[in-house]
């Protein structure tokens, strides 16, 4: 067991793809400053290290960063699916995770006292098992997508020939869900090759109870109560934290004129509530006949819309789409998503459900329209329709012309919009007042603290 008097020398590894780096970096940044003696040792590659540190230039001389391989062999290039880079990750992490902790140590001369990891990297419980010291697990996504992440054995075997609209009423919480929400990874048909990154996932039930603490980006607020108390009765913490990609409640939106892109002074001239925002976040691409169905949709529902499109996919539009909408359409590359999505003239954001988005919707108090791509995203539209009451998933899970336009009117002009729109702002005020000083999350990360301070 350490001595009192040694310094604390927390080892974190990240999982560098996505957004995982930003939401377990702004994790560690809580911790560093709820508790200034503690030292960390951010692990991750130099693809995904760089970015944060361009990005956050005022990190705490208590955070230090170290760069390990990618696993993607010399000469190697890998194909366009992203599962390739993921699984060379994983492949390489046994000895790749033991080479950064030899790292920060050599440049800390400080033994590692606990280990926090993004779960997604499972082998780093290994590490700090050989280290005997505790481990603790962050899950970046929703907390149901954990629950059926934990479940994996016994969906597959209720659910491995189930029809699509079958509910997962046998897990605790999860009764809204149904087969067709579930990740892949879960429902992975008999017989077929699974992945290292699916057979890690599927590993979770038995790697998590193992964590002195499991963390997720969430509030218990905004859980159903019987799947909070599930998985608090399975781990010895289980630990809701907040939105770790946001800081509530959120600032006020700046002058309009320091908006770069000019979006903002283009909402200013919108009326109130009339906007359909439209982004499908960084890692998704919608296929082509998706993006002509979106722009045929936004032009024939007459709604003022902003839309955030990589410039590349531009050419995909219909021929003359941008002269024709041009008097009531915006189309950018980039756009500052969390104050569009506070910018009064917005009134629904049409959204792959990629959960930061969904939570910087919910932060804002906007209806979705959801079209669910992969992994995690049809579980959060799910919840985003039939749990919180707060959005819509468009029909058959695909962007189609009539379905969009239909989903558009449903949220900017029905009755049963205005319901969504109420439910929205309820939602906002839930989570402004979980993340107040006083509320769930604030004592979670105390106890956070305390786990990792004690070790």
């Amino acid at each position: 067991m350490a001595n009192s008097e040694e310094k604390k020398h927390v080892a974190v590894f990240s999982f560098p793809f996505g957004s995982h780096p930003t939401t377990l970096l702004n994790l560690v940044l809580k911790l560093a400053n709820a508790a200034p003696n503690l030292q960390f040792s951010f692990i991750g590659t130099e693809h995904s290290n760089n970015p944060l540190l361009i990005s956050n230039p005022h990190i705490p001389n208590t955070i230090k960063f170290y760069s390990i391989s990618d696993g993607v062999p010399e000469g190697h290039v890998p194909g366009g699916h992203p599962v390739e880079r993921v699984n060379l990750f994983l492949q390489a992490c046994p000895h790749n995770l033991q080479k950064g902790i030899d790292m920060a140590v050599a440049h800390t001369k400080q033994r590692v006292t606990s280990v926090i990891a993004d779960a997604f990297v499972a082998p780093s419980l290994t590490v700090a098992q050989r280290l005997n010291v505790p481990w603790v697990a962050v899950w970046p996504p929703l907390s149901c997508s954990l629950s059926a992440h934990f479940y994996t054995d016994l969906i597959r075997h209720r659910c491995n020939s189930a029809a699509r609209d079958t509910p997962l009423d046998f897990v605790p919480g999860l009764s809204k869900m149904r087969v067709e929400d579930l990740p892949e990874d879960v429902i992975q048909g008999v017989g077929e090759e699974e992945t290292l990154f699916s057979k890690t996932l599927a590993s979770l039930g038995s790697v998590l109870p193992q964590a002195e603490a499991v963390v997720v980006n969430f509030f218990e607020e905004l859980d159903p109560p019987l799947l909070a108390k599930d998985m608090k009765s399975k781990f010895k913490y289980f630990l809701y934290v907040g939105f770790l990609t946001l800081s509530l409640p959120l600032p006020p939106l700046p002058p309009s004129d320091t908006d770069g892109t000019g979006c903002l002074l283009w909402l200013d001239k919108q009326k109130g509530g009339s906007v359909a925002y439209v982004s499908f976040g960084t890692v998704v691409t919608p296929p082509p006949h998706e993006i002509v169905a979106v722009a045929e949709a936004l032009e024939a529902s007459g709604f003022p819309f902003l839309w955030s499109l990589k410039e590349h996919l531009k050419g995909v539009l219909p021929s003359g789409f941008l002269e024709r909408t041009r008097e009531r359409g915006k189309v950018v590359a980039w756009a500052p998503q969390t104050q569009v999505l506070g910018h009064g003239s917005v009134g629904v954001f049409v959204t792959h459900c990629g959960c930061n988005s969904v939570f910087e919707s919910m932060s804002n108090g906007v209806p979705m329209i959801c079209r669910p791509f992969f992994g995690d995203h049809g579980l959060t539209g799910r919840m985003v329709e039939d749990v919180w009451e707060i959005g819509v998933r468009v029909e058959g899970g695909v962007f189609t012309k009539d379905g969009l336009v239909k989903c558009l009117r449903l949220i900017l002009v029905e009755e049963e919009g205005n319901l969504m729109k109420k439910n929205a702002v309820k939602a906002k005020t839930t989570v402004v007042d979980a993340a107040a000083a006083q509320g769930k999350a604030a004592q979670d990360l105390n106890t956070l603290v305390e786990v990792v301070s004690r070790s």
